[in-house]
């Protein structure tokens, strides 16, 4: 019995380590993608700051990754950026990896 129990707590263990890793990745990935569309706006340092955080926030209004591309094309288009949500979405994909490679690396 004791085997089943050590069993399901590794498991719980794994599970939960396994959300907070890809916690981890999407909010960096969000950090990557305010960083980005930042340096399309032409945005200040402490501009660029704030925004960075503003994008990992919006990712908190709905389940998924619509919310941020949302935001993302919203501002860039108010701030006369020529993008396409196409454009955002593969940024998206690219600054995934990336943010993947940067938690695998321990930067």
């Amino acid at each position: 019995m004791t085997d089943f129990k050590d069993r399901e707590r590794a498991e719980e263990a794994k599970f939960a380590m396994d959300e907070e890793t890809a916690f981890k990745a999407a909010a960096r990935r969000n950090r990557l993608l305010g960083e980005w569309a930042a340096g399309l706006m032409n945005l200040t340092e402490e501009e660029t700051d704030a925004y960075k955080k503003a994008v990992v926030q919006a990712d908190f209004e709905e389940a998924g990754d619509e919310d941020v591309i949302r935001k993302l094309l919203g501002d860039l288009t108010a701030a006369g950026a020529d993008v396409s949500e196409a454009v955002i979405r593969e940024k998206l994909e690219e600054m995934a990896i990336e943010a993947k490679r940067q938690l695998m690396g321990g930067s």
